[in-house]
């Protein structure tokens, strides 16, 4: 069967990579690597362009595309390294007021317990209890752990000396809410890694000290101060509520909600919205209110309770798959202009090799991810999304081989991908998460 794409697919696939190259350049890029924050005029250039609202009916005011069309604009994204919480923002489009258009960043706690750009999204998905910020190895994505979340304990983070815990009730909270707003000043923060990803030791002097609101409590992990945000929020699962302790004062979210809607309060700040479960109500909220939803895609997502949605796994591997495509070209690119003995580099056998293998991966990669969007079958995304990981990694890694020293310099942006490519292994469950599903299947 031969699979091509059709003229309507290579035009989008053209139009995105025409706007990311004149919005989001080389040169734009290193620029957001020095100074890390999110381009809210581009985040609503790309919601016009019809980006987050590709898969939203036409009859709901989206575009009215399929998954496949979805993959190949967030392989532009992965290409060209656009910042941002993008899966979230694109899952939360029709659910969540805004987010269609981009006028409304969106961000969530994924089943591994991070959270990416918690501090400038205007909607978070996902209980951020104490939520700690973490120093990354890739500038352009600041993270949040959620300690106790996926599954597993809290992990002493490289480089993540004294870290301000921000103590927070369930939360969907507006930009300048202040979860997190002490840890604004870390530049990124950190994400699990191998040991071969090292992070230089940080002094603890040069850290933000921490800090507590009045009248706060104690810490709610172990060695962390926190930021007690004051009064109380009632827990959307399960019909309980959980006092936080008193403090500042509390902006009010009067009255209730059904299930999934979002209201807003003539008592809550302009744009923040509040969410409740059928029957009950969020009163007292100290900020941020969680929305607990199913999955916006449709797809199953369970074979474990924390099971990472399909549809963020398959976007993820995209975007690792823009990230092996990228850094294939600058490898070959560079291979054919540096000059070593007389002649270029990639004349030589070991140089051809390596830029052989990034291409094989990247385009074994590239098969499975877009089978994947054309079946939407879990164990298949399973499958792209291992495969679209090893292609970025290693591709990153043999891309810096190519150049050299240099690879590493902020003059060259293959370090930026290698680091990127690093954070979005650890997003949507993992790697491990996936290979636990084709073990299932294979034994099934």
């Amino acid at each position: 069967m031969r699979f091509q794409l059709t003229e309507d697919q290579q035009a989008l696939r053209a139009g995105m990579r025409e706007l990311l190259a004149r919005r989001f350049d080389g040169e734009t890029l290193r620029a957001a690597a020095e100074d890390p924050g999110l381009d809210r005029e581009l985040w609503r250039e790309l919601g016009a362009a019809g980006f987050f609202a590709l898969r939203v009916p036409e009859a709901d005011g989206g575009v009215g595309l399929g998954l496949p069309e979805t993959v190949l604009v967030f392989e532009e994204a992965g290409r060209a390294l656009l910042p941002g919480p993008l899966v979230a923002t694109h899952l939360a489009a029709g659910t969540v007021p805004g987010a269609a258009s981009g006028e409304t960043v969106v961000t969530d706690v994924d089943s591994g317990g991070l959270v990416e750009w918690l501090t400038e999204a205007d909607v978070v998905r996902g209980d951020t209890t104490a939520a700690v910020p973490l120093r990354c190895v890739d500038p352009l994505t600041p993270l949040h752990r959620i300690p106790g979340a996926g599954g597993g304990p809290r992990r002493a983070w490289p480089g993540c000396d004294s870290p301000t815990g921000v103590d927070r009730g369930s939360s969907v909270r507006l930009r300048g809410a202040g979860v997190g707003s002490e840890s604004s000043a870390h530049p990124g923060t950190g994400v699990d890694h191998e040991p071969s990803v090292g992070l230089p030791a940080t002094d603890p002097s040069s850290m933000p000290g921490p800090s507590s609101a009045a009248g706060s409590s104690s810490s709610a992990v172990p060695g962390l101060s926190s930021v007690d945000a004051a009064g109380s929020s009632s827990a959307v699962a399960g019909g309980s509520s959980s006092a936080a302790a008193s403090g500042s004062a509390a902006v009010d979210a009067a009255g209730s909600s059904s299930a999934g809607a979002l209201s807003r309060s003539a008592k809550t700040a302009p744009g923040r919205y509040s969410a409740a479960a059928p029957g009950q109500s969020s009163t007292n909220l100290p900020g941020p209110t969680s929305i607990t939803a199913p999955s916006p895609s449709g797809l199953p997502v369970s074979r474990s309770p924390r099971a990472a949605d399909p549809v963020a796994v398959l976007l993820t591997a995209a975007e690792q798959l823009g990230t092996a495509t990228r850094v294939c070209e600058l490898a070959v690119q560079h291979a054919g202009t540096r000059e070593q003995f007389g002649q270029p580099i990639g004349a030589f056998q070991a140089v051809k090799h390596l830029c052989a293998q990034m291409l094989v991966r990247a385009e074994t990669a590239r098969a499975a991810v877009y089978a994947a969007a054309v079946t939407a079958d879990p164990v298949d995304v399973a499958a792209a999304r291992l495969l679209a990981d090893e292609a970025a990694e290693r591709g990153a890694r043999d891309c810096l081989q190519v150049h050299g020293g240099m690879g590493f310099t902020w003059e060259c942006e293959v370090q930026l991908h290698l680091k990127r490519a690093w954070v979005r292994a650890r997003r949507a469950g993992g790697g491990a998460e996936s290979e636990e599903l084709l073990a299932v299947d294979l034994l099934a």
